[in-house]
């Protein structure tokens, strides 16, 4: 909505120009009401359209990424606000100390290295969000960045499906209460039978502490 607003106010430059050109025909050079200029204005203008359609495609794309990528909502809030949190100067992007100190906020292990030392694992990140290296990270770049590498970590159903198949003695399409409690952490055995619905056989009844794993990571992805 205000990117609408400001490209209504392209008439409003459009008058300003017209007033401009009419001084200029009658020699009037030096305008001593206003420090602004005509070009200084439409320079000015074009640069808040620029930035309003590179705001309005980064919104685009975290709404796509929290749609279709399983990235959630949640971790996008935590990208934008540790990107906002050092950028100390309000510019809209980082320099590279300042993008290394938000990814080691965010959990990212990289190593210390003394000044002027190589350090190849930033160094492959910066080949990502900072090919030509400008020294400069912008908000879109960084996003983009953040959102692809979680999109990495999101595996997909039939994965998830094969590793509670391998927990299952025999590959059972079911997994038992004592086979999530002997494989996996308690609070993660925990969150699966409160979450996973008791199994059923083929002709409907209940087996005792069975537990239908795949119906679960099926309701998870479509979710």
């Amino acid at each position: 909505r205000k990117h609408q607003e400001i490209r209504a106010m392209r008439s409003q430059l459009k008058k300003i120009e017209d007033l401009g050109a009419a001084m200029e025909e009658a020699l009037i050079l030096d305008n001593k009401y206003t420090e602004h200029s005509t070009v200084g204005l439409a320079q000015q203008w074009d640069q808040l359209d620029q930035l309003g359609m590179r705001m309005q495609h980064n919104l685009e794309q975290q709404i796509q990424a929290r749609n279709t990528t399983g990235v959630t909502e949640e971790a996008l809030k935590e990208f934008s606000m540790m990107f906002k949190h050092f950028d100390k100067d309000k510019s809209g992007r980082l320099n590279h100390q300042e993008f290394k100190s938000c990814l080691r906020s965010l959990g990212y292990d990289l190593p210390m290295v003394e000044e002027g030392e190589p350090d190849p694992e930033f160094e492959s990140i910066l080949d990502t969000v900072d090919p030509n290296r400008d020294g400069h990270v912008s908000l879109q770049e960084y996003m983009a960045f953040m959102i692809s590498r979680e999109t990495e970590n999101v595996k997909s159903s039939e994965e998830i499906e094969s590793a509670f198949r391998a927990l299952s003695s025999e590959g059972k399409p079911y997994v038992t209460k004592e086979e999530l409690y002997q494989n996996l952490t308690r609070e993660q055995a925990d969150y699966c039978i409160s979450h996973m619905k008791p199994y059923m056989d083929g002709k409907g009844r209940e087996l005792p502490s069975a537990y239908d794993y795949i119906e679960f990571t099926r309701s998870l992805f479509v979710n």
